[in-house]
């Protein structure tokens, strides 16, 4: 993996998209929320539950699911995003929690059934923009839609 934190930055929904359209529907790539890269070479996540080590990192897929059918791509990828925007929040004792895009291999699935992933490559930061258009976009589809969240 790549142990820099020093990634290009996706700076809006538009080329998040085009980059999951352009990596075969975004098949290997996930968003990670975390201090970054460079923090988590060699680490895996921790159930916040019990403590127990996860055999990888927990991460919230882009792949396009094919019921998704041919609606927007960038109505998936800011649902992807805005569903789980509340990890940043939630992870407010680790200053500097961001969310960054990277290239990886499912090994299992976590407790919440999220994929727990092997990252094979960081690919960029997702700006703050994108997280507001993320939001945007999903509150006009619908404006009672909440993202995933246990402390509601």
């Amino acid at each position: 993996m790549t142990a820099s934190n020093d990634l290009p930055v996706v700076g809006d929904l538009d080329r998040l998209a085009e980059i999951v359209r352009h990596d075969d529907g975004g098949r290997d790539l996930y968003v990670r929320w975390s201090r970054g890269p460079s923090v988590d070479t060699g680490s895996t996540s921790r159930d916040a539950l019990t403590g127990v080590e996860l055999p990888g990192l927990s991460a919230n897929p882009l792949r396009v699911e094919s019921w998704w059918g041919d609606r927007s791509l960038r109505l998936w990828v800011a649902r992807r995003l805005y569903d789980y925007e509340h990890l940043r929040r939630r992870q407010q004792q680790q200053p500097n929690v961001e969310a960054w895009l990277l290239r990886g291999h499912e090994l299992a699935r976590g407790p919440d059934n999220e994929p727990l992933v092997r990252c094979e490559e960081a690919l960029a930061w997702v700006a703050e923009e994108a997280m507001r258009e993320a939001h945007r976009l999903v509150v006009e589809q619908h404006g009672g839609w909440r993202p995933l969240n246990r402390e509601g």
